[in-house]
C-alpha cells in the first residue's frame, strides 16, 4: 500500500529527484481546489510529470478505468507511458494507438487498467468496442491539445469527452499561450497555469542563417552538415514528401541520416528515434512531427532547411535543442528570393561553414536488433550478460540497450558487430534462441 500523502514523496525517490519543480508543485497544489485547469509550459520543462503527479494521487486500487490522457501522436503517448513507468507505482497503465494490431491492447485492457494513454482515434474504438469503461473515468488529461486542433482530431475527443459520464477533473496542457479552447472540453470556467523557463535551467540558444545564391538549398545544407553533422542534429521539412527528397539527395552523397514523418510506419519511426538516442545516429530529416512530443534528448543543432509555415512551428521546431542546461544552435537555410522571417530574432548572424566535403560522418556505434522482448521476459540485464560474456565485449563497447515488448535494440561499436553477431549466432538468451542482426 502506498498512502497518499507518502505518493509523490515515494515518485520522487524512484526517479532520483531532489524535489519537484515550480510546474509541478503549481500544478499538484491547483489540481486539489479546481476542477478544470489550463496548464501551458514549455518544452523541456517537466510538464508531463506534472500532470502525472495529480493523476496518481487521484487513483484508488480498484480494478477499473480511472484516469485518460490523451496525446495527438503515437510518440508523444508511449513518453508518457514510459515516464509513468519509470515512477514505479502500484498501479496499471496501458497506452494505445494505432500503428500496431489492436489485439494486443484488448487483451491488456481484459485486466483494467488505472491510468490509460492513447491516441485519439484508438481511444474512441476502444470505447465504441466497450473495451474501456468509459463511465468509470473521472480524471482527463488533452495533452498537446493545441497540436491535436491541428490535426482534426475534434470529431474523435468529442465523442470520447460525450462518453465520459462521470468526469470531475479536466487538464489541458499546452507548450503555446493564446490557443482557443475547445467547446467540446466543456470548461467554460478553468484555472490558466502559465510558466516559461527559468533561465538557469535553461541553456542557450544561438541562432544562425546561411543564405544559398541559388534556388538549390542542398549545396549549402551539405556544407553545414560536414561542419556540424557530428553533433546530434535534426534537419526540418515542411512536408513528408520534402523529407524524403532530402533523404534520398543526401544519400546519394554520402551522408547518412535517418527520416521522421507521419507517413512511415509507427516502428520505422521508434527504430529512428532509438538510433538518435543512443548515437548510432547523429543526423534526422523530420516534418514538424518531430517538433514536439518525442524521447530524444541532447539535440545539439536544429537547422530549418524549410522556413517554418508560422512562429508557433518555429517554436517548437527550436524547441528540440538548448534544453535544461544544454546550449544549441538554430540554423535557417534561406534561398535567393526568400527573405528572413519576422519572427526570426534580431540577433541573428550569418554562417559560412567550410567548404571541406571530406568529413567522414560514419557513426562509432551501430544499432543490433534482437527479436525478443519484454513479452518474452528478457530484459536489459540480460543482454547485457550475453554481450559480455558470450559476445566478448568490454564496457566501452557496448552502449545504449532499449527493450520493447517483442524486440530490443542495442548500440555497440560499429567495428565489433559483426564478429559480435558471429559470436551469438547459436547462444539462447533464458533458453529461447534468437535472431541477431544489424537493425534496418
Amino acid at each position: 500500500m502506498h498512502p497518499i500523502e507518502n505518493r509523490t514523496d515515494q515518485v520522487l525517490k524512484n526517479l532520483g529527484f531532489s524535489q519537484l519543480n515550480n510546474i509541478q508543485i503549481d500544478t499538484l497544489t491547483s489540481f486539489k481546489t479546481e476542477n478544470n485547469i489550463v496548464l501551458v509550459a514549455p518544452t523541456g520543462s517537466g510538464k508531463t510529470l506534472a500532470f502525472l503527479l495529480p493523476i496518481l494521487e487521484s487513483l484508488t486500487e480498484e480494478k477499473t478505468n480511472q484516469a485518460l490522457v490523451i496525446a495527438p501522436s503515437r510518440e508523444l503517448a508511449i513518453q508518457i507511458e514510459q515516464v509513468f513507468k519509470s515512477m514505479k507505482t502500484i498501479f496499471k497503465v496501458n497506452c494505445c494507438y494505432g500503428g500496431h494490431t489492436i489485439k494486443i491492447e484488448l487483451n491488456n485492457l481484459i485486466d483494467a487498467p488505472q491510468l490509460i494513454i492513447g491516441t485519439p482515434g484508438r481511444i474512441a474504438d476502444h470505447i465504441r468496442r466497450g473495451s474501456i469503461n468509459s463511465k468509470s473515468i473521472q480524471t482527463i488529461v488533452l495533452d498537446e491539445f493545441d497540436k491535436s486542433l491541428e490535426l482534426g482530431f475534434e470529431k474523435d475527443i468529442t465523442f470520447i469527452i460525450d462518453s465520459l459520464e462521470c468526469i470531475k477533473k479536466r487538464i489541458l496542457v499546452s507548450a503555446t499561450d493564446n490557443v482557443r479552447i475547445p467547446q467540446y472540453c466543456k470548461m467554460p470556467q478553468y484555472k490558466k497555469l502559465h510558466f516559461t523557463l527559468e533561465k538557469k535551467n535553461q541553456g542557450e540558444l544561438n541562432f544562425h542563417y546561411l543564405q544559398s545564391m541559388n534556388d538549390d538549398k542542398l549545396e549549402v545544407l551539405k556544407e553545414l552538415i560536414y561542419k556540424i553533422g557530428h553533433e546530434p542534429t535534426i534537419i526540418f521539412c515542411n512536408h513528408r514528401e520534402a523529407v524524403e527528397r532530402i533523404g534520398d539527395l543526401l544519400q546519394d552523397n554520402g551522408i547518412p541520416a535517418g527520416r521522421f514523418h507521419g507517413a512511415l510506419k509507427q516502428e520505422h519511426r521508434e527504430r529512428e528515434l532509438i538510433k538518435l538516442r543512443n548515437k548510432s545516429t547523429n543526423v534526422l530529416i523530420a516534418s514538424d512531427l518531430a517538433s514536439r512530443g518525442i524521447d530524444i534528448p541532447s539535440i545539439k543543432n536544429v537547422i530549418h532547411y524549410q522556413l517554418p509555415i508560422n512562429e508557433e512551428a518555429f517554436i517548437h521546431r527550436n524547441g528540440r535543442t538548448a534544453r535544461m542546461e544544454s546550449n544549441g544552435d538554430a540554423y535557417l537555410i534561406l534561398k535567393s528570393d526568400e527573405s528572413m522571417p519576422s519572427f526570426a530574432p534580431e540577433a541573428i548572424q550569418i554562417f559560412e561553414p567550410s567548404k571541406c566535403m571530406d568529413v567522414d560522418l560514419t557513426t562509432s556505434y551501430i544499432t543490433l536488433y534482437i527479436n525478443l522482448g519484454k513479452k518474452n521476459k528478457i530484459n536489459k540485464v540480460d543482454i547485457v550478460g550475453l554481450f559480455y560474456k558470450k559476445g566478448g565485449l568490454k564496457n566501452d563497447e557496448l552502449g545504449k540497450i532499449e527493450v520493447l515488448d517483442y524486440c530490443a535494440y542495442i548500440a555497440v561499436k560499429r567495428t565489433k558487430s559483426n564478429d559480435l553477431i558471429n559470436r551469438l549466432k547459436h547462444e539462447k538468451i533464458k533458453k529461447q534462441s534468437f535472431f541477431l542482426a544489424v537493425s534496418r
